[in-house]
């Protein structure tokens, strides 16, 4: 294309869909179950990571010492739990289904990339195929599927070899900063649209309150921001 946008990669939970709370409500019930009350500060600090990290923030912001097997008991409970309150519903962030309908019209490819395991995504993805007749992305990269979790930049580099493009042809959309810095890591502009904890300005990256309204013109925009700015640690 003459803009020179190839791709725009998607993170999932809480950028496409608001599936997070489903996460916080899990975390709030499994540390009742311990005899304890995780703070909301704990649980923002949990948001977009991997479910070792969050049981280890849990943990300490308990005050307690969990074995290992236990804390891997406790992330299985904890996905299982969401995974029964993704059966209630699960609606789409504001704006979000209206610019993925978009990006695909265009003929841009598309990749979904979540620190979530394939088994709840992929009921999310069964979702999100009902709405639109189909699943959106040529790629989804999970966070069971990859060498490294965000913040590290190996899921959204892994989604740009499979979709055959290059990093700096690619906008990035998502809600969290291990997100957000997982993408600038790999050498993509990002679209950051925070929801439940906040994400500072950053070379490369440019911040909106939502999705609503946004169009490809927009991501295009986005991308020549971010070849403007020097890249993170160079």
């Amino acid at each position: 294309m003459p803009n020179e946008l190839a791709a725009v990669l998607f993170d999932m939970d809480g950028t496409l869909v608001q599936t997070e709370e489903y996460w916080g409500e899990a975390m709030f019930e499994l540390a009742a179950s311990l005899g304890g009350r995780m703070s909301p500060e704990a649980r923002a600090r949990t948001v977009g990571t991997s479910m070792r990290h969050s049981m280890q923030v849990l943990q300490a912001d308990l005050g307690i010492v969990r074995t290992e097997e236990q804390l891997q008991a406790d992330a299985r409970w904890v996905e299982d739990r969401v995974a029964e309150l993704m059966g209630t519903g699960i609606p789409w962030r504001p704006g979000a289904r209206e610019l993925l309908s978009a990006v695909r019209a265009a003929g841009l490819r598309t990749a979904l990339v979540t620190t979530t395991p394939r088994r709840l995504a992929d009921i999310v993805l069964g979702s999100i195929a009902a709405d639109l007749g189909g699943i959106p992305f040529h790629v989804t990269v999970c966070g069971d599927e990859v060498p490294a979790r965000k913040p590290d930049p190996a899921p959204y580099l892994q989604a740009a070899v499979a979709l055959g493009v290059e990093p700096s042809a690619c906008v990035v959309v998502e809600d969290s900063l291990v997100g957000v810095t997982s993408g600038l890591a790999a050498g993509m502009a990002v679209l950051g649209v925070p929801a439940m904890q906040p994400v500072p300005p950053a070379p490369g990256l440019t911040l909106r309150d939502t999705l609503v309204g946004i169009e490809v013109g927009g991501l295009v925009e986005v991308l020549a921001g971010g070849r403007s700015a020097p890249l993170a640690g160079r």
